[in-house]
């Protein structure tokens, strides 16, 4: 509770619903939450849902909204209005829409939390040093007719590195959708975007840390084409966990299931492991993969390889074959985003349409007051709720309710809201 209030006192004319902030609180607290709740009625509209001190709660509420146990359908106002409960719930909110505005706050809250105090960061540090360490000690002095064996043995390194971190995406994309705009923190959509952009930079160091190790125990591999070549190898295997991992609702093995599935497709049909082979037509899927271009590029394998290119487009197929998986997933993501969110704005609207009549513009002035729409009317609302309040003057004249609101479940048989 009182984060809440740390979050929004610099805030204005935010709908604020609070459940059950009374709840264990004894007695001699309660004069702190109340004192609490008249500082934030001040420039916000609380609704409270409590079941408990239900007297100093009455006596704080402006309204008092009663929802039947057996009739669930409609509620009443005041102890003995009948509305619908849909019309209810519209009439409570009473504004724009709420945009949370990211600040440098939220990218120093990130850092702080996702970076800097983050053991699962170390955690990834200590078995890239495990994992590679390993390797220096076991490849060391290879040759250069085992070119295609280290390089396989240096990705698969790579990805079971970095996959314990992806993994764990699930989980911290739940916590934080359920955290992050409830706390009022940060916008998920920022928190997602930061996360995923500190996971590319996790799978890029470890590339670069992959490159330099396998020079270390074979020669024949500066240039930095093979490195780029390494990244987007790696990036194709590692982009469609981060993805699903991050951006969808996917449960853990759903994700753990489909995001390695570009890994074990690119064993079956690449044909990297046995250059050639393969049925005609379901070996031309090779081409599909950025494994095939890199063994494109490694002597004494590209010439088992079967149809590379030419050497400057096999280079630029490599690269757009190992973002390609980015791209698709990318334009998809906004393309059904954009599609829900329209779907949504219209089922609003057509909703919002259905309710808003005579009856309801009386609501609102019974719960806001008539100098309350006024002042809404005049605070550059956008055009739909300008023409809710414009409607409502044309009702009585109401005393101006100050903006709070408490939801009281008072029995077994009813709740009440306080508001």
């Amino acid at each position: 509770f009182e984060l809440i209030y740390q979050r929004t006192k610099d805030q204005h004319d935010l709908l604020l619903v609070l459940d059950e902030p009374f709840a264990g609180v004894t007695d001699d607290f309660v004069p702190f939450i109340v004192e609490r709740l008249n500082q934030m009625r001040v420039k916000h509209n609380i609704l409270l849902v409590t079941n408990d001190h239900v007297a100093t709660l009455t006596e704080m509420g402006d309204n008092t909204i009663r929802v039947s146990a057996i009739d669930r359908s409609r509620v009443s106002i005041n102890k003995d209005r009948q509305v619908d409960r849909s019309k209810a719930i519209l009439a409570l909110s009473l504004g724009d829409e709420y945009h949370y505005k990211a600040t440098n706050a939220d990218l120093k809250f990130f850092f702080e939390v996702e970076i800097y105090a983050n053991a699962a960061l170390l955690g990834v540090v200590g078995f890239v040093i495990f994992c590679f360490g390993l390797f220096l000690a076991t490849f060391w002095d290879s040759s250069q007719e085992s070119a295609a064996l280290v390089l396989v043995a240096g990705n698969i390194v790579a990805f079971f590195a970095v996959n314990p971190y992806l993994l764990a995406l699930v989980a911290w994309r739940t916590a934080m959708r359920e955290e992050a705009e409830a706390l009022m923190h940060a916008s998920k959509g920022l928190n997602t975007a930061l996360k995923a952009s500190l996971t590319v930079a996790i799978v890029l160091i470890i590339s670069l840390i992959e490159y330099g190790v396998v020079n270390a125990v074979m020669g024949g591999f500066g240039s930095i084409r093979f490195w780029v070549a390494m990244l987007f190898d790696s990036v194709s295997m590692t982009f469609p966990l981060i993805a699903l991992g991050l951006y969808t609702s996917l449960p853990f093995q759903a994700v753990e299931v489909f995001g390695s599935m570009p890994f074990l497709l690119m064993i079956f049909l690449s044909t990297t492991f046995s250059p050639g082979s393969g049925v005609p037509i379901l070996k031309e899927l090779r081409y599909v993969f950025s494994r095939f271009y890199f063994w494109c590029m490694i002597p004494g394998v590209q010439d088992d390889m079967e149809g590379c290119p030419a050497e400057a487009l096999n280079f630029a197929l490599l690269i757009i074959t190992g973002s390609m998986g980015v791209v698709f997933f990318a334009t998809y993501y906004m393309a059904v985003r954009c599609w829900s969110r329209r779907k949504q704005k219209k089922k609003a609207d057509t909703l919002r349409k259905s309710l808003i009549d005579a009856e309801f513009h009386k609501l609102q002035t019974t719960l806001y007051g008539e100098k309350s729409m006024r002042r809404y009317r005049n605070a550059g609302m956008d055009h739909t709720m300008r023409q809710q309040a414009d409607q409502s003057s044309s009702f009585s004249d109401g005393a101006f309710s100050p903006p709070g609101f408490v939801i009281n479940e008072s029995d077994e048989d009813s709740m009440e809201f306080e508001v």
